[in-house]
């Protein structure tokens, strides 16, 4: 009877061993996936400097394993949509992305706004002597005939062809990309020639240079102002809701983000030291965006 009485106590701790076991195996492969993010950005100077400050804030300060990967938007939005990517960094409401959002809009998740005030357009050198878009067609041969944009996915280039179409610009769109925009912006301004981009604030080249945006017509407005939004996969919040609360908190003053913007373009370093260096010089408003236990 003692031997019986035994070999059941002696079971009995079998059980209550491997319950527990599984129940803290359990609990920490849910806690390493809470603990992971994967995001995907435009390569736009703006969402290259915060993305980049994300995922060293995440990493450093709360102990994540962070992926970021560069994208065209529509990719980035489809990504997000099948649910491949936590979260897309730049979307741009009520304009620029309103085709994408109007597509996936059930199927993503708005986690709020990064930026307030964003201001989209054709952007020129101070010295172009024009000042509207209405102007345009008077000037061709000083600016040869080109609109010089960005990456052919992007928002801005669809509303750009709308325009031409509106205002009957005798004008071509040229794709490039973020980067080859603004060399070609530099190339010109060290020249002192004429040239239109597209272009959008936030962005460092109107911390660098002496830029205006050309007057739209009012009433044939193709743009207006707005903020970029963070959008999250359809159960960012269920599966990692404090991801989820630290997306919703990351959010800049436009002083803020010129700040960061400025640093990256003018260091030599990689962006992400950069981010490091900022976060550290700044971190009272990164505290502000961790969320609390």
């Amino acid at each position: 009877m003692r031997i019986f009485r035994n070999r059941m106590f002696t079971f009995l701790l079998a059980i209550i061993f491997f319950a527990g076991t599984f129940a803290l195996t359990g609990c920490t492969s849910k806690d390493a996936s809470q603990k992971s993010a994967d995001l995907v950005y435009v390569n736009w100077a703006e969402g290259v400097a915060y993305t980049h400050l994300a995922k060293v804030v995440l990493e450093d300060k709360m102990d994540y394993d962070v992926t970021i990967t560069s994208a065209d938007v529509g990719p980035a939005y489809t990504s997000v949509a099948n649910g491949d990517k936590d979260a897309f960094m730049e979307t741009w409401l009520p304009v620029l992305h309103k085709d994408y959002v109007e597509k996936f809009g059930d199927q993503i998740t708005d986690l709020g706004y990064v930026y307030e005030g964003t201001q989209s357009g054709l952007v020129v050198p101070t010295y172009v002597t024009i000042d509207s878009i209405s102007q345009m067609n008077g000037v061709v041969d000083k600016f040869d005939g080109k609109i010089t944009g960005i990456d052919a996915g992007a928002g801005i280039m669809q509303t750009t062809e709308q325009l031409i179409d509106a205002y009957n610009l005798d004008y071509e769109l040229i794709s490039s990309s973020g980067p080859a925009m603004t060399s070609a912006l530099k190339g010109a301004v060290d020249n002192e020639e004429w040239i239109v981009v597209t272009g959008w604030k936030p962005h460092w080249m109107f911390g660098r240079w002496d830029l205006k945006f050309l007057k739209q017509d009012p009433d044939n407005m193709m743009w207006k102002p707005g903020n970029i939004h963070i959008m999250g996969r359809l159960n960012i919040e269920e599966d990692k809701p404090e991801l989820a609360q630290f997306l919703k908190n990351f959010h800049f003053t436009d002083a803020q983000l010129a700040d960061l913007m400025v640093k990256v373009e003018q260091s030599d370093q990689d962006v992400e030291v950069v981010a490091r260096n900022w976060m550290n010089n700044n971190m009272d408003l990164v505290n502000s965006w961790i969320p609390s236990e």
